[in-house]
Parts: C-alpha cells; structure tokens; sequence
C-alpha cells in the first residue's frame, strides 16, 4: 500500500479523502480528532489547538520522522501554509511536496502581482491599494497570508494601527461570496465545479469561513469566465494539484478575492473527478502533470459542510463526545473533556441534498440544534 502524508491545521478531510482512495495516510495536525486518528496510520501533532497556528518546529520533525520510517510518497499541505512559503519550502526539503511549490505561492500572494495578474488578463475584482485610504469606510484590511478570514478587518478598524508586513486594502463589493473549486498542473486547469461560501460575523471578525455548499449553477457566461481565469491564474503562477479561487457574484459579474493554491475544504463536496478519487487526482496532477481530458462540471448531488463554532465557553465531556460521534453527518469529533473558548472550532457537519438551498437550511438547523444540546449538557 502507497503511504502518503497529509498536514493541515486541521488534516481529517485530506486524511479521509486519501484513505479512500487506498492510501496509508500519515495525518498531521493540530487537533488529532477522533475521525482524522480513525482515518490514518499515525497522527502526529504539528502545533497546539489553541494557538490555531502550525509550529515550523514540529512540522519538519514530524515530516522528518514520517519520512525516516515508512516509504512516503509525499506530503500534501492544507489550510495553515497559506502565508508561509518559507515553511513550506523547508518541509519540501524533508520530503516531496505535492502541492504547489513555495517560490510560486510566495508570488500568488504578493497582492501586487496577483491583482497585477488580473488585470492584465481583464478579469474582475475589487479595487485594492497598498496604503491605507484617506476615507475608510467601505475599505477593508486584508492579510495576504491569512486565511479562513479571521484576518480580514473593517479599515476603520486599523485606522492608526501599524501596518504588518502583507496588509493591503480592498473595497468592499456587493456579491454573494463563492468559490470554484478545480485541479491543475502547471499549465492548465479543470473546473470541478462552483459552490457558495458560507460567511459569517464571528465576534469582531465580520467575514469567518463557516463552510461551503455545492455544487451550485451559475450561468453559462459566468462558467465561462470562471474557467478562462482559472486556466490564466493556473499557468502564470504554476498551480498544482486542488485549489480554489474565491470571488464574489453580483447577477453575471464576477469580482475575483484570491486564490488558495492547495486543497481546499471544497474538496469535500468532490469526492470523484470523472471516475478518479479526488485525491489520486491531485497527485496525478502535481506529480505527473496530469489532467483529466475534460472534467463535465458537478451539478449533483449538492453537499454541505460547516463548521461549528463555540457560542460560549463548552466542555465537551465523555457524555458530549459520545452524543457527538453518533450525530448525523458530525465529523472533526474532539476527545472527552476539550475545553473551547467562545469562537473555537467544535466540530463541523456535512449534509447532502437536492438543491443549495435545502442544504444551507438543513446546516443552519442541525447547527443549532447541536449547540443547544451541548450548552445545556452538564
């Protein structure tokens, strides 16, 4: 059996997408769920949950170590590498890297090179500036290396702050948040399909990634459009393997926001792309290059995933952990006795249905109802 390794701030949808397609995973992450252990050979921590951050430390002794003891492949990175190139530079020095290299990273999230990009290619997106605007409102404050949104701010909200290395501002769009998820090897790339981002105000974090539903229809234009900026962005920055590009949709106009050039929590609404696992895909793609002649974009079945985050100070104990893993569609399960701060990760939940709008309602209510029976458990 192929040993692969996967690491992640959390790594159990790349852990359970590689074990599905027959891999011996090798799991790195902050939290060690119950599901991303059951999912994989071994587990190894790379940070503390609490800090949200990958430690570089552990991460390349973790690689290291991966790499010393069992035939690995590669390692693909996830969520957590986004503003660090150096570290992944390092890690691809331990063992290879399946994903995109970390000098074209570096590139794709200097913002004066990406929306540079773009508008050489006449693609969409909001406006953006270096320094701070003389008016602030309707600006935000953006960190290139940031993710998840917990990095983006209202500018009134930095106004007479320090300016950290990577800030630059962005007009605030009108437009439904989205994304489109697809595969690509350097030159070229496929569409998987669009799906619709679920955003929400978390605390003084107005735009927190909560989850993704899709695949939902746009129109053929749009498609069209979408396709043609994620062939450009594919081989001016030689993007390998899952990604996604986030824009906004207002009736027909896209305004592109940014790429994450690694897989993305969307790979879970894909688990096949055209008869492939998704992941065997992904390394086909950053290893040899390849692609799938074409790739029909999913239109169905529509699957939703969300995150759940703490309302209030929770401990989960033996009696919550067990009502957990036998709730419908719950993953990301925590051990008996976590201990969450308000605006923590809990768990997340996925649901299936006909139509988007089915499954955002069905989400929001399982949501609900999950947080209600653990803040009211002893």
């Amino acid at each position: 059996m192929t040993s692969l390794a996967v690491a992640a701030v959390s790594a159990r949808l790349l852990a359970e997408a590689a074990a599905r397609d027959g891999f011996d995973v090798m799991a790195l992450d902050l939290f060690g769920d119950v599901d991303t252990r059951r999912g994989a050979r071994r587990w190894c921590p790379i940070g503390s949950a609490g800090s949200q951050r990958i430690d570089a430390t552990m991460l390349l002794a973790a690689l290291d170590g991966v790499a010393r003891g069992s035939d690995v492949i590669a390692w693909v990175p996830g969520s957590g590498f986004d503003g660090d190139a150096d570290l992944l530079e390092q890690g691809a020095a331990v063992l290879p890297l399946a994903g995109t290299a970390a000098n074209d990273v570096r590139r794709l999230r200097d913002p004066r090179q990406f929306f540079a990009c773009l508008d050489s290619r006449g693609i969409g997106h909001p406006a953006v500036r270096d320094e701070p605007p003389a008016s602030a409102d309707g600006w935000l404050a953006k960190d290139a290396g940031g993710c998840g949104g917990w990095h983006i701010r209202r500018a009134t909200q930095a106004a007479g702050r320090a300016l950290t290395p990577g800030v630059y501002f962005q007009r605030e769009a009108a437009g439904t948040p989205m994304s489109v998820t697809f595969l690509a090897n350097g030159r070229d790339a496929r569409v998987l399909g669009v799906n619709r981002l679920l955003v929400r105000r978390i605390g003084l974090h107005p735009f927190v990634f909560c989850g993704v539903v899709g695949p939902v229809p746009v129109a053929d234009a749009v498609m069209r459009r979408l396709d043609i900026a994620v062939r450009h962005l594919a081989a001016e920055f030689d993007l390998r393997g899952l990604a996604s590009l986030d824009f906004l949709l207002d009736g027909d106009d896209i305004a592109v926001l940014e790429v994450n050039p690694r897989p993305p929590a969307s790979l879970a609404l894909y688990p096949e792309v055209d008869g492939t696992g998704v992941m065997t895909a992904h390394l086909r793609a950053c290893l040899q290059g390849e692609l799938p002649a074409a790739v029909s974009p999913a239109v169905s079945p529509v699957r939703g995933i969300e995150i759940v985050f703490a309302r209030q100070p929770l401990h989960v104990g033996e009696a919550g952990a067990l009502r957990l893993a036998g709730w419908p569609g719950c993953h990301d399960l925590p051990h008996a006795g976590t201990l969450f701060a308000p605006g923590d990760p809990v768990c997340s939940l996925q649901v299936s249905g006909a139509r988007a709008d089915h499954v955002e309602t069905r989400l929001a209510s399982g949501r609900e109802a999950l947080l209600a029976t653990l803040e009211t458990m002893p």
